[in-house]
């Protein structure tokens, strides 16, 4: 019962009544905005009453005099808010979002993952009343289909036979929410901030790597964490060190259009290692907080690739101890076991300090966040849910298979309420 309290409070984050209350503000002007309003309204008409109360006029000037006044002080008002709009815009953080709101996301993200394997285990639980062995073996075939990965289901199977029978469950009412509270388990034993990234102290350059093939989605990803990062208030700069792709440098210069981040780059075919060095002294001078380094990714030249990506490092570790701080590898999950082998071959040849797994809405195998997990000891720090600016999301155990389950786990919340 206490994993379903902490899945509660962490996911929902507001009662229904909060939830609502969130959503009618957000429709809302500010009280303050409307007092300050009504202040400058009455200040305005009190000092033209003193006006004509000083000269004698007739009604009908003393009327125009104000209304001229008025709406010349509405103009010098509306000049200030426009020529002061880029400088509110640029110095107001942006809106931190609830925990329901992305929980959501997480829920709508997995759709295709949930509709597929949900419905399989939905199936198994109406055709087994019991937990039996059939059972258990159609269940283990049900999590390899969805990539789970066969060391994570062997684990899962393990603890769920063994809390079956330590609590002597008979039928597979409630299987689900003991399948997610093992599956959570499974993910963060060892492990203690997993999807944080390595930002450095306030002052220090912090350089974070990206790696992958072409083709999953590296360079949008790259758009998307700066975005996140300059919403949280830092400088952001972008090295276009993928300078062999076709087309590569300039889609990151749009995303830098985009994000409002500048993009230091070279020709087309120039040497990935010295653009990465000019971003450094470029970094360094502007005073940036965090540098973001795009990386070719041509896997079917594995030897060539990986020895630019030692290059870089090299170069990266010259200019600035320790770093990079972060080497993140953006993987496909739409390519199932083959994102495996790539994050095995790209481990092997970098240190890889975290997962990005792009296009998670759009597979029905999204256990593969379990088996690269378990298999490869190496956290998912960010998971793709969309399309949208902010649907890049830090990866989150309990979002994660609350999204995989949510009808089923939405009644046990429920009965908690009651």
């Amino acid at each position: 019962m206490s994993f379903f309290k902490r899945l509660k409070e962490k996911l929902m984050g507001s009662t229904e009544e909060e939830k609502l209350k969130e959503a009618e503000q957000e429709h809302e002007l500010p009280e303050e905005d409307e007092s300050e309003l009504k202040i400058e309204d009455s200040s305005a008409v009190s000092v033209e009453e003193e006006k004509i109360e000083e000269v004698e006029v007739t009604e009908e000037e003393a009327i125009e005099e104000i209304e001229t006044v008025i709406e010349e002080d509405v103009d010098s008002k509306e000049a200030d808010v426009l020529e002061n709009v880029p400088a509110a815009i640029e110095a107001e953080p942006e809106k931190k979002p609830s925990a329901w709101s992305i929980t959501q996301k997480f829920k709508i993200g997995l759709a295709k993952t949930r509709d597929s394997f949900t419905s399989k285990v939905n199936d198994l639980v109406a055709r087994y009343r019991k937990v039996d062995e059939d059972f258990f073996e159609e269940l283990e075939e049900v999590l390899l289909q969805a990539d789970v990965g066969f060391e994570t289901v062997m684990e899962l199977m393990d603890k769920l036979r063994f809390e079956v029978q330590r609590k002597n469950i008979k039928d597979t009412e409630g299987i689900q929410a003991i399948i997610s509270e093992k599956l959570v388990e499974i993910y963060e034993a060892g492990e203690e901030d997993i999807a944080t990234l390595n930002i450095q102290p306030a002052g220090e350059l912090t350089v974070i790597l990206f790696v992958g093939v072409n083709g999953v989605g590296k360079t949008t990803t790259i758009g998307k964490l700066a975005h996140r990062l300059k919403s949280e208030g830092k400088s952001v700069i972008l090295a276009a060190g993928d300078t062999f792709r076709a087309g590569a440098i300039d889609q990151l210069q749009v995303w830098g259009d985009r994000v409002g981040c500048e993009v230091i780059k070279q020709s087309e075919g120039s040497d990935p290692a010295a653009v990465i060095y000019d971003a450094i002294a470029a970094a360094k001078k502007r005073g940036a907080d965090v540098l973001i380094c795009d990386t070719a990714g041509r896997l079917q030249n594995k030897v060539n690739l990986m020895k630019e990506l030692e290059k870089v490092h090299r170069v990266i570790s010259r200019e600035i101890p320790n770093a990079p701080h972060e080497v993140l590898l953006a993987l496909d999950a739409t390519t199932g076991q083959n994102a495996l082998v790539q994050a095995q071959t790209f481990k092997e040849a970098t240190n890889v300090t975290g997962i990005v797994l792009t296009k998670l809405d759009g597979t029905a195998k999204g256990g593969i966040v379990l088996a690269i997990r378990n298999k490869l000891h190496i956290p998912v720090k960010f998971v793709g849910l969309g399309e949208k600016m902010d649907d890049l999301q830090p990866f989150d155990a309990e979002r994660y298979v609350y999204g995989l389950f949510a009808e089923g786990l939405e009644k046990e919340l429920k009965q908690i309420e009651d």
